[in-house]
This record gives C-alpha cells, structure tokens and sequence, in this order.
C-alpha cells in the first residue's frame, strides 16, 4: 500500500495501516469483568490472532 500511494506521487507518506474497527456495547458487573469480557471475545471471535494484533478502550454508557 505504501509503495503504490508513492507510486502515485505522494513521496510523504511513510507508515500506512490499514483495520477495522468495531464498536461494542454490554452490560457487566464492573470495568474489570467488562475488560475480561472484551478480551475474550476479541481472542475468540473478533480478531484473527495469527495476522490481527488488537487493542480497546472501554468507556461507561451515557445514559
């Protein structure tokens, strides 16, 4: 992806990543179960861990 965006002229670019991103909304009992939860799922189901690294922020609902 690099090489063909500085084929295309733009020299200046030097780091491109390319991801997905998802959103996620559950009920737990505290942040700590919430982040046990997260992990899991994103382990599990959300991200393929062989080609995939992942990361997450956990912030409370506004109500």
């Amino acid at each position: 992806m690099e090489s063909s965006l500085h084929a295309l002229g733009y020299e200046n670019v030097y780091r491109v990543r390319v991801g997905k991103y998802l959103e996620l909304f559950l009920e737990a009992e505290n942040k700590e179960e919430a982040t046990h939860q997260v992990e899991e799922m994103s382990r599990r189901l959300l991200s393929n861990p062989v080609i995939e690294d992942f990361s997450y922020s956990l912030q409370e609902a506004q109500l």
